[in-house]
């Protein structure tokens, strides 16, 4: 294994943590060296010090996006805390298109923030369109979901998963909005498919460029990887970025700590701003 000397790691940690605000610890070190060491030798890179250099000096950040690919965890599946998608189509689903109905409104706004390879949208969409059914179509729907690895975008994009993973979802779901794909494997339809919209985004981004407010944000298991000022500051974009009623999805491993107060607690992992 490639060695790292205490600089280098620091500026590799310090370089990340800015632009993705993924907090290393020392205990990842030979993590990251362990990730990285196929990648430099790729690029005929002997020291960790070129490999850093080699990043300052892209300025397309495609080296940036080779980094985030590396270090970030892109693990998910279908029906992941299923208790979040059981509150959504039973409760916060029914109650923000309620409010819409009543304020003449047909535009139902999700982001799914850390999409990761497009799991958690679909299921979302496929729940959608089991609660409205043939009124779907009269909704300005959809999904937005987004994502810093273009490795996860472009399996997130392509819809296809093997059989096993589709399996964790309820029969009539997979039944219904799959397609044989190839030998064990499954595509998601065109139907659903259609109604996510896929983007490259960094949530460290100081300002979000979204010109109308979202009624449901899910960013589950992403901030287990921040730390508290990272984690605070995101929060903060959220709240500005939630209609007031709206709801904020988080993993369940994860919490905004009792200092927060922007969003009202509903349940573990659960908030809410202000009330319907």
């Amino acid at each position: 294994m490639m060695s790292i000397s205490d600089q280098e790691f620091h500026d590799l940690r310090d370089l990340i943590h800015k632009r993705f605000g993924i907090n290393l610890t020392d205990q990842k070190r030979s993590l990251l060296v362990g990730r990285l060491q196929k990648l430099m030798r790729k690029l005929g890179l002997t020291t960790f010090a070129q490999y850093y250099q080699y990043l300052s000096e892209d300025k397309t950040e495609q080296a940036l996006g080779e980094l985030v690919d590396l270090v970030s965890t892109n693990h998910t599946y279908f029906n992941r805390e299923k208790d979040h998608f059981d509150y959504f189509y039973q409760t916060a689903l029914p109650a923000i298109a309620d409010k819409l109905r009543r304020e003449n409104r047909r535009d139902l706004r999700i982001w799914c923030a850390g999409c990761s390879t497009g799991e958690e949208p679909y299921t979302l969409l496929m729940l959608m369109m089991e609660y409205f059914g043939n009124e779907y179509s009269s909704w300005d729907a959809g999904i937005l979901a987004t994502d810093i690895s273009d490795r996860a975008l472009t399996i997130a994009r392509a819809g296809v998963y093997s059989s096993d993973r589709v399996e964790q979802l309820p029969g009539n779901l997979s039944r219904k909005y799959f397609q044989p794909a190839g030998p064990g494997e499954m595509r998601v339809v065109d139907k659903i498919k259609s109604e996510a919209t896929f983007r490259r985004f960094n949530l460290m981004n100081t300002t979000f460029p979204f010109k109308k407010q979202f009624q449901m944000i899910f960013c589950r298991n992403v901030m287990i990887y921040f730390d508290q000022p990272t984690r605070d500051a995101l929060v903060g974009r959220y709240h500005q970025h939630t209609e007031q009623g709206g709801y904020l999805f988080i993993g369940h491993s994860e919490t905004l700590g009792r200092s927060q107060t922007r969003y009202n607690y509903l349940q573990p992992a659960l908030y809410q701003k202000g009330t319907l």
